[in-house]
């Protein structure tokens, strides 16, 4: 019964996962609450989880990969990108293999945050497309992670387990050995020949049209002077030339859908529309309208202030804003700038943009303050992607960041601390030295990762203590007789890479290897071969946007669709394959 239980929970969650309706971390607490109701995880034991060093790992290494993104050290690393006259392959050799060696040692999220601006503004300084470069330097992120324990959280995940299964540890470069032979073969085949395989959306209208996303949606408002007013609907084509699409007519709070022809403008009517930007740009000019939105007063009054600056951002996957609009959360009022305009790839909105709920990799545009906008972004979870110049840091606290890391690094591969003791050490001195203001160590944690983790541990266990890991397992070695033992490693490494494609890379090792362990223990060979390909599988989330963080990141500035992921994903996993399995077994023999 326990085992059907069990069973029936990870069928739950793959689909839960998969569906993406709900997020993951509440997918993790909805399995955690079923296998407490029906008694396999005692209630006083719920939320041990929580405590798993991994756990603590993860947010510790979080804090201080915050400290090392907001110290400027990669911005610095990236000047010469800024000041020569480089070639395209040469740009993005040195993008991916920046983003891939900051990712090693950093959260890949962060690594790829702080490279993406960089990465448009080169586009657009040397008139290519964007989407040549963030495809490839979102996948160097996750290649980067692969080599080193903290660089991705499925490598803490399988250290952790493999320390309560058998004593040890991987230290700190263990994976190195393959993780990092994987990274410089997949990076080669990234910047000389992937790239190529991803769509080149080159923007409309001139360079200041800097992003490759889908059409915005804006509202704009019709005043007294306004050469729309008292004109029918048809009159529109003459300010748009078709380029602007009317999506709905707000008058007195009643909302009327696609107007007629005959329908007749009148003043104060707040009219939805979609375009391009510098076509949204040419029409209001034109037409004499005014942005409409919360906050009216105030942007009129801005107009003129040379302090109030617009800018366009990504929402990113832990921002705070997520599923709330700026209407039932005041942002006005409680963040200090206006919501101009969304762009939602690959979805029309035909709302009020302040009744939109933001959705990860929405690219809005917002009002603000110049001197406060940054910090604004910040706290809204949001990357801003406006060329504004680069922030190359102070020297100083460059030199504190890194010396604070390389510290709690030394004192973990030396064995004097435990990774989880040093790091924790590492987020405390970025603090207590002003590396990190205190108001940004709670929100550096990207907390639903946390809580995933620490609510579905106990189903990873409860899948080993209850059989189900070995019986999953016995089926694969009715396999043995007939395969030769690499290619029941490869069939691991391909159903673990296949998981993490569509549900959450943590997720997927934590389910991943107390299955791997029990086939390993059933061929009677070593296990680490066969937890290094779930710890790679692991990290292999290149087919989908869903799959990682970094791909969700990249697709709205990048213009994407779901299956472009497809193009250069799909060699380059079937390369990891071709290239991973031997270097395993090289490196870990079975």
């Amino acid at each position: 019964m326990e085992m059907k239980v069990v069973f029936g929970t990870l069928i739950l969650a793959v689909i839960l996962f998969a569906w993406g309706k709900i997020r993951y971390d509440l997918v993790s607490i909805i399995c955690l609450l079923i296998l407490v109701l029906f008694g396999i995880v005692p209630a006083e034991e719920a939320f041990l989880g929580f405590a798993h060093p991994a756990v603590i790992t993860v947010g510790m290494v979080l804090v201080v990969s915050h400290g090392l993104a907001r110290s400027g050290l990669v911005e610095s690393m990236a000047k010469i990108l800024i000041e020569k006259d480089l070639s395209f392959t040469v740009q993005l050799a040195i993008l991916c293999i920046l983003v891939c060696f900051a990712s090693a040692f950093m959260n890949n999220v962060g690594a790829l945050a702080m490279t993406m601006p960089l990465a448009v503004l080169i586009a657009n300084k040397h008139g290519h497309s964007a989407s040549s470069y963030l495809m490839p330097i979102a996948f160097a992120s996750l290649l980067g992670g692969m080599t080193t324990l903290i660089g991705t959280p499925p490598n803490i995940i399988i250290s952790t387990f493999r320390a309560e299964q058998f004593g040890q540890r991987f230290r700190m470069f263990d994976f190195a050995a393959v993780g990092l032979g994987i990274a410089v073969i997949g990076l080669a085949f990234i910047i000389f020949i992937g790239w190529r395989f991803v769509p080149k959306r080159a923007p409309k209208g001139d360079d200041k049209n800097r992003f490759n996303i889908d059409d915005y949606i804006t509202e704009v408002v019709i005043p007294e002077d306004s050469k729309l007013k008292d004109q029918p609907h048809r009159a529109i084509y003459e300010f748009t030339k078709g380029n602007i699409q009317i999506l709905n007519i707000i008058r007195n709070d009643q909302l009327t859908y696609a107007p007629g022809r005959n329908f007749v403008f009148r003043e104060n009517d707040i009219i939805s529309i979609q375009g391009d930007p510098e076509d949204l740009k040419d029409f209001i000019n034109e037409s004499k309208t005014n942005l409409a939105g919360e906050g009216q007063e105030e942007k009129e009054s801005a107009k003129n202030n040379e302090d109030i600056i617009i800018v366009e951002a990504v929402v990113m996957e832990s921002s705070p804003i997520l599923d709330r609009s700026a209407s039932d959360m005041l942002m006005s009022f409680r963040y200090g700038v206006n919501l101009l305009a969304i762009s939602r790839q690959n979805q029309k909105i035909r709302k009020r943009i302040d009744h939109v709920k933001f959705q990860a990799g929405d690219v809005i545009l917002v009002q603000g303050e110049s001197d406060k906008i940054d910090e604004t972004l910040s706290s809204m979870g949001c990357l801003p992607l406006a060329d504004r110049g680069l922030n190359l840091g102070e020297p100083k606290k460059i030199i504190l960041a890194l010396g604070i890391f390389l510290s709690s690094l030394a004192l973990i591969i030396s064995g004097f601390l435990e990774v989880q003791v040093g790091f924790t050490l590492g987020a405390l001195l970025m603090v207590l030295f002003r590396v990190i203001p205190i108001r940004e160590l709670y929100t550096s944690v990207d907390w639903p990762v946390i809580i995933l983790l620490g609510a579905l541990l106990p189903l990873g266990t409860a899948l080993e203590d209850t059989g189900g890991a070995n019986l999953i397992a016995e089926k694969i070695l009715l396999l043995k007789d007939s395969l030769p033992p690499w290619a029941i490693l490869t069939i691991v490494l391909v159903v673990t890479m296949f998981l993490s494609d569509i549900i959450n890379n943590a997720a997927t090792v934590v389910l991943m290897a107390p299955i791997a362990l029990n086939i390993s223990i059933g061929m009677g060979v070593a296990s680490d071969p066969f937890l290094m390909a779930v710890a790679i599988g692991g990290s292999c989330a290149f087919l989908t946007p869903i799959g990682h963080q970094s791909n969700a990141l990249v697709m709205g500035p990048g213009g994407y669709k779901f299956t472009d992921y497809l193009r250069m994903g799909a060699p380059l996993e079937l390369l990891i394959v071709a290239i991973g399995i031997p270097l395993i077994l090289f490196f870990w023999p079975l």
